[in-house]
């Protein structure tokens, strides 16, 4: 299959899955995953609905979190945040949404979990901590959010998303510092890394999974200093 036509394909698919999705997510709706129950306030990117969440609640498994620092950036429901607190962490979740915050909020509350809840644009918000790990499931499609819901989708026209991320992560990354990001190829993953490296950061994958034809990777963000 010819790039362009994959990329058509691509486009067309999120044609039909955004509204389908934006359908659905007009109620208040209900989602168990690993033992546990998050509510899913509408407007608020749903952890089951695509594979994304569930990559990184997987990968998270089998790595011991106790007394580790972490930090989910653009957290939606909280539930890996609520997950990696269960296993030990002390555990700090952000969103640009506000709608997301009460969302995450609510879940905490409801399953007595130990997070920080904070309103954040990335890290314009967050104390400066050292962060064992952060962790990133970003908006990757290619235009500028017009709505509070629309940013857990869309990156902006010119990728801004990640050339804040990348510029931040300058002064939150150290020495011990693990920056995991999940994606897909639904993003243009050659540009995400080009701007990786103009903040002097390559991306290592870690991990990669096909499902529904589509390839969705777990990336470590590295400082190239550091390598």
């Amino acid at each position: 299959m010819t790039k362009k036509r994959k990329s058509l394909l691509k486009s067309l698919a999120f044609k039909i899955l955004y509204p389908a999705s934006e359908k659905y997510l007009a109620k208040e709706r209900v989602y168990n995953y690993k033992g546990i129950n998050v509510t899913v306030f509408p407007g608020v990117f749903h952890p089951g609905f695509f594979y994304s969440t569930k990559l990184l609640l997987n990968y998270f498994e089998n790595i011991d979190l106790r007394k580790k620092y972490i930090l989910e950036l653009g957290a939606g429901t909280g539930l890996i945040s609520i997950y990696t607190a269960n296993k030990g962490g002390y555990v700090t979740a952000s969103d640009i949404s506000l709608t997301a915050v009460y969302n995450i909020e609510k879940n905490v509350k409801m399953t007595n979990a130990n997070v920080e809840v904070i309103h954040s644009d990335l890290f314009d918000d967050i104390p400066q901590r050292n962060y064992d790990y952060i962790v990133i499931n970003p908006p990757y499609y290619q235009k500028t959010p017009s709505s509070e819901k629309e940013f857990a989708w869309f990156g902006g026209d010119d990728f801004q998303y990640f050339r804040k991320l990348f510029e931040q992560l300058n002064n939150n990354v150290y020495e011990n510092t693990k920056v995991i990001m999940v994606l897909s190829d639904e993003a243009d993953l050659e540009m995400i890394k080009s701007i990786a490296g103009e903040f002097n950061f390559i991306m290592k994958e870690l991990f990669h999974k096909k499902t529904w034809g589509e390839n969705h990777y777990i990336f470590r963000i590295k400082n190239k200093n550091n390598n």
